[in-house]
Parts: C-alpha cells; sequence; structure tokens
C-alpha cells in the first residue's frame, strides 16, 4: 500500500516563502513522477508541479519562476519550494504519485495519479 505523508504549510504573508514536503512509502519510488495539487475551497483540484523519474519538471503557469519541484530519491521524499507566495495560492496542497512507471512525458492530469497524500492548508494573508 503506498503511502504519502506531507508536512509544511501554514500561514504566511504575501511575497513570503513557504516549503512542502512529501515522504512516500510502499512504491519503489524513483521509479514514478511525483506531483503537487491544489484545491482553494469551491474550486477544483488543480495541478500545480510535476518531477518524472528524470528529474524533469513541469508547472502550472501561474506558479513558474515562483516554485520549485524537486525530489531525493535517497530519502524518498518530493519538495515544493514556493517563493514570492500570493493571496491566490491560498489552498490545501496534495502531493500525489503517478501511476505510470518512467513516464517522461508533459502531460500530467488528477486521473494519472493513483496515490494521494491527506493535504496541508497553505495560506497567504495580503
Amino acid at each position: 500500500q503506498v503511502q504519502l505523508v506531507e508536512s509544511g504549510g501554514g500561514l504566511v504573508q504575501a511575497g513570503g516563502s513557504l516549503s512542502l514536503s512529501c515522504a512516500v512509502s510502499g512504491r519503489t519510488f524513483s521509479n514514478y513522477p511525483m506531483g503537487w495539487f491544489r484545491q482553494a475551497p469551491g474550486k477544483g483540484r488543480e495541478f500545480v508541479a510535476a518531477i518524472n523519474w528524470s528529474r524533469s519538471t513541469y508547472y502550472t503557469n501561474s506558479v513558474k519562476g515562483r516554485f520549485t519541484i524537486s525530489r531525493d530519491n535517497a530519502k524518498n521524499t518530493v519538495y515544493l519550494q514556493m517563493n514570492s507566495l500570493k493571496p491566490e495560492d491560498t489552498a490545501v496542497y496534495y502531493c500525489a504519485s503517478d501511476r505510470r512507471t518512467f513516464y517522461s512525458g508533459s502531460r500530467y492530469s488528477t486521473s494519472d495519479f493513483d496515490s494521494w497524500g491527506q493535504g496541508t492548508q497553505v495560506t497567504v494573508s495580503s
């Protein structure tokens, strides 16, 4: 059984930074892409960033240049560094493990991910 445990998040003022971590167990971590998604109140879950098994990274346009996704295969952990945060970044953030072994493409959607963390709240005040 795949388990994902997130940490980090919290309350920060606009322009500040936060770092999220997600530890994964129950899967050969290095073989799978990992992603971060977020869900704001009253909205659907949206893609934020992904990193594939070869460490190529992909971002939604609204976070490019501000967020950085990375992975440490020795620690089975994926990270999301968030800088220059804006009030519109406020959401519950979820890490997720893609079902596609050794996938190296650039298409990522919620249906591609079969295991999810519990979510962590990020609140950015203006």
